[in-house]
């Protein structure tokens, strides 16, 4: 079909095509409005933004937590949402499936926020404080340390070992606290430590 169209009824036909799709841009086309209608407000618009790191391995991802609540105000804050940090430059955005779920991880629960103690004999763990379970660990250390330290080898060498204690340190931690940790340790003579991430 052959349709006879001057230079000037072109731009005529043109002009007035852009003027309708102006139009309906603008909001007078009935699509429009049924596409506003159903518009939605962003789930995370209102939402607390922290940043943190992964702990399930040493790869330390990167991830971005979404929660509700204001604590300032008194607010119990509420996990809604986890994602991989686009700007971290270890994952750059993605996560693994255990770092999927770590919503529900932190939800959970039998999640554990406390420390507990099992005392010898018994049958049960009872929740302690930080401070109790801080001293428990200390005064373990400290009585190990005095009764099983070798100070020197069999030459006379000061070796300052303690091989009957050992220590598993966390590895989603910054370099400086696992060089923390590790000065730490060997300062105490600790010769069994280990890291997920071979520190």
């Amino acid at each position: 079909m052959n349709i006879d169209l001057s230079r000037r009824g072109f731009l005529r036909l043109a002009g007035a095509g852009a003027a309708a799709t102006t139009l309906g841009a603008m909001g007078f086309g009935q699509a429009e409005a049924q596409v506003a209608a159903h518009v939605r407000s962003f789930k995370l618009a209102t939402t607390t933004e922290t940043r943190n790191i992964c702990t399930y391995c040493s790869v330390a991802c990167g991830i971005i937590m979404y929660s509700n609540g204001d604590l300032n105000a008194g607010e119990k804050a509420e996990l809604i949402h986890i994602e991989g940090d686009a700007d971290h430059p270890t994952n750059r955005g993605t996560l693994c499936p255990k770092g999927s779920a770590l919503k529900s991880y932190v939800n959970a629960e039998t999640r554990l926020t406390h420390p507990r103690y099992r005392a010898p004999g018994s049958d049960r763990f009872e929740e302690i404080s930080w401070d109790e379970a801080f001293d428990k660990i200390a005064r373990a250390i400290k009585d190990d340390r005095d009764a099983n330290l070798i100070e020197t080898d069999d030459k006379g060498t000061p070796v300052n070992r303690l091989t009957t204690t050992g220590f598993l340190a966390a590895s989603a931690t910054t370099n400086e606290t696992a060089w923390a940790t590790w000065k730490v340790v060997r300062s105490l003579g600790i010769v069994g430590f280990d890291n997920q991430a071979r520190v």
